[in-house]
Parts: C-alpha cells; structure tokens; sequence
C-alpha cells in the first residue's frame, strides 16, 4: 500500500504522563526522560493511556523550546493499533489526496485553495475550497480529527465543541447553493463505521443530522497509521 505520507526518523518511548495539554513526558527507548510538545489540544479520549507505546519525532531547530513531539500512541482497543495524535499533520494529508483526487466522490475539481474566508461574519475560514468548471458548484470542504472509538466505531467530537457546531452552521447556510463537505479523518486504521459523538456534544450530533438531510455530505475517511507514515483506506460506513 503506498504512503500517502512519510514521517520523518520516529523515536520509539513509553507515555509516562500527558499534561497541561501541550506536554508529554516520555521516556525513550534509551531510558531517556524526555517532554515531547503534545500537537493536540483536545481531551485525547481513550488515546493517552500512561504506559502506552508512542513515538516521537525530533527537531534540530534551536529556536524550538521542545525538541521532540508526540506523534504516535498504540492502543489496545481490540488490537495493537498506532493512532496518530498529532492534529497539524490531517489537513497536510488532505491537502495532497486533494491533490491526487484520492476522493472520488468529491467529483471533478481542478483547483484547491486552503483557508478561504466565508460565512455570514467572514470571520471563519474553511479547510479547502475546490472549484471547477462554471456549471460546477463550488465545494467546501472542512476536516475533523477523529481518534475517539467505541469498539470498530470511530466517534466524534470527544468534547463539547462550540468551533466545531459553528463550522457546520456555516456549512449549512452555503446549501444548496454550494456543496458542503465534512470529511473526518479518522486517524487509525481499525474502525469500520463512523457515529457522531453524541455522549460527550448531544447538540453537535443535532446539528449534524439536520446539514446532512440539508444536503451536507460526509466523508469517514479512514487512513492506516504506522511509524512509517499514512495510507488511505477509503470510507467508513456512515452510522447516523
């Protein structure tokens, strides 16, 4: 299976704590202690048990405060399985399946540009924005991390989120006039189906089925994770 992406030399360490949301104490392979700058601002349910493998990558940059940053954490849901937990690496890899037209059921586009102001404020700014021919209506597209599972379930939000409710507010103000696009990038490899995360934001699993009996369309989108970078799986079976 080709690598969409490619980490670069990954660090092999043990979780040995997560903490004030930016930081991760992890002791390497060498026995080094070591804190990691965590990419993720969320809660990271079911995705930073202490004791779990990680990896890590490292930065020669030494304008950086922390060299190393946590790029990887294996569960044991119902198989050993690496997750990626960095939130900066999703729209990177969209931006290049965008660019190869790994979606086939985005259609035709021939151009896509990233962070485009819109919304009724044009305060907000969307992930991707695909046009192509006159007679095609423009896309917009936004990505949502998803590591939270329940058995071959991937869930999301793990959170109450006020950003993310908004976003599909504003998706839904652009039908049907535009097409709207929430594609969640499900960042392991072992789920079958995608659910909204009604538990933790019933609110945003309201608004959710409401933009997709509007016309809002939905991409699972499933990517194998492993130290040596990411694959695309295709879609996961949507559970509304």
């Amino acid at each position: 299976m080709n690598l969409l992406y490619s980490y670069p030399e990954l660090y092999p360490g043990i979780l040995l704590k997560r903490y004030k949301r930016f930081f991760a104490d992890v002791e390497l392979a060498s026995g080094e202690v070591v804190t990691a700058h965590c990419p993720n601002t969320g809660p990271m349910t079911g995705v930073s048990t202490i004791g779990s493998a990680v990896q890590v990558s490292r930065s020669d940059n030494p304008q950086r405060k922390l060299a190393y940053t946590l790029e990887l954490i294996q569960v044991h849901d119902h198989q050993p399985t690496w997750v990626g937990v960095n939130t900066a690496l999703p729209n990177r890899v969209v931006k290049m399946a965008l660019e190869q037209h790994l979606f086939p059921e985005l259609g035709e586009y021939s151009q896509v540009k990233g962070e485009v102001v819109y919304g009724q404020d044009r305060k907000s700014r969307v992930d991707f924005y695909l046009t192509g021919s006159e007679q095609q209506r423009p896309i917009y597209l936004e990505v949502k991390n998803t590591t939270w599972t329940e058995g071959t379930v991937a869930l999301f939000p793990d959170t109450e989120t006020t950003r993310g409710q908004k976003h599909l507010r504003e998706l839904m103000a652009l039908l049907p006039e535009n097409r709207g696009v929430m594609l969640y990038f499900i960042n392991r490899g072992d789920c079958l189906e995608f659910a909204p995360g009604d538990s933790k934001d019933p609110v945003y699993g309201k608004l959710l089925r409401e933009a997709i009996a509007m016309g809002l369309e939905v991409l699972p989108c499933k990517f194998e994770v492993s130290p040596a970078g990411i694959c695309y799986l295709g879609l996961a079976a949507l559970k509304i």
